[in-house]
């Protein structure tokens, strides 16, 4: 995978997304057409696709019509039809709506004490084929804020920081409410609390407005409090840090009342990346983002749970891997990362966004 970077300071989301289409036009198009690909392979009829594309962006554009304008302006300058960068947009609600719809595998450590700076890796696990190029994007949605932020081409966020102190992680759940009737799509909800949240309080109160159509996990860091808020169409759930200050989050519902009707797949290491996280939290704190990332994958280094490499007897579309590591640092409203696994961190080090 690699990182593009782009920096944009216009607070007009038209010119934003025309800024984006037009720089990045063929990885615009590639990815759409990637994805396109990759739902007729799970069973989704292209029809489908479009169906559902459209209800969600329909409800983006109630919910967030900026980002609405944002994505349709980057379709139009890459040359891509609307709808199929609405698709890449919303492909967390139309993967909810396939037959077989695949795992989903990421694990998140927060370190997040009362009143020191939080300290934060992610893993982002998923299929190489989709994404050979991604963004690394600095913009500013309004005068006097900056966002940064890590995403997909044709996505309007996943994972990121805003000068106000606050960070999103995103990790994906699967809850047996998820429609295929299309919704807020889940990354717009990332975006958006990116975009305009101050504080944990802002970021609940924001995120409880919109209507989603699949489950995610986002886990909103500050200095001043910072909680995973599970989202289902079933509800909001918010997930506060342990008394030691620390959140965990891999792919299944920690809220009892969600866990109690959570559909993710039997063959997920879920549960085992999260007992790895358990125990190898102690070692991570007060460490480099380097040392962060070696921590996190503990003695077992490159053959950590949290460490996933693609099995090459499987079948293209069902090829999983570590793409992605990063770590947020609220404080100075930056991203630290590296494009590949935790364990490779001592070698390579994080480059900072």
């Amino acid at each position: 995978m690699e990182l593009h970077t782009l920096t944009t300071e216009t607070t007009d989301p038209r010119e934003r997304g025309t800024l984006i289409g037009t720089r990045f036009a063929p990885q615009v198009r590639r990815v759409a057409a990637l994805y396109r690909q990759h739902f007729a392979v799970l069973g989704l009829p292209e029809e489908r696709v479009r169906d559902i594309a459209g209800r969600s962006h329909a409800a983006l554009r109630d919910w967030a019509p900026a980002l609405a304008e944002e994505s349709d302006a980057c379709a139009d300058a890459a040359g891509v039809e609307r709808w199929a960068v609405a698709a890449v947009g919303a492909r967390t609600e139309i993967l909810a709506a396939c037959p077989q719809p695949g795992r989903g595998e990421c694990s998140t450590a927060v370190f997040a004490p009362a009143g020191a700076a939080p300290q934060t890796l992610q893993t982002w696990d998923w299929h190489d084929l989709l994404v050979p190029d991604a963004l690394l994007h600095a913009l500013t949605p309004a005068e006097g804020r900056t966002v940064k932020l890590f995403t997909e081409f044709g996505a309007p966020g996943k994972i990121g920081v805003n000068s106000a102190g606050l960070g999103v992680h995103f990790n994906i759940l699967f809850h047996a409410s998820d429609s295929a009737d299309g919704g807020v799509p889940v990354h717009a909800v990332a975006r958006r609390l990116l975009d305009e949240a101050d504080t944990l309080d802002e970021a609940v109160a924001l995120a409880s407005t919109a209507r989603v159509g699949a489950s995610t996990a986002l886990t909103v860091v500050t200095a001043d409090g910072s909680a995973s808020l599970e989202l289902s169409l079933a509800g909001l759930a918010v997930v506060p840090a342990g008394e030691d200050g620390w959140l965990l989050h891999t792919n299944h519902f920690l809220d009892a009342g969600l866990a109690a009707a959570d559909t993710g797949p039997a063959d997920s290491m879920t549960a085992e990346r999260l007992a790895h996280l358990r125990a190898v939290r102690a070692a991570m704190p007060g460490l480099t983002p380097a040392g962060r990332a070696r921590a996190f994958c503990g003695d077992a280094g490159a053959d950590a749970v949290v460490c996933m490499r693609p099995d090459a007897h499987k079948v293209p579309h069902e090829q999983w891997g570590t793409l992605l590591t990063l770590g947020l640092d609220v404080t100075r409203c930056a991203i630290d990362h590296l494009a590949g696994p935790p364990h490779e961190a001592p070698a390579t080090g994080l480059a900072r966004f």
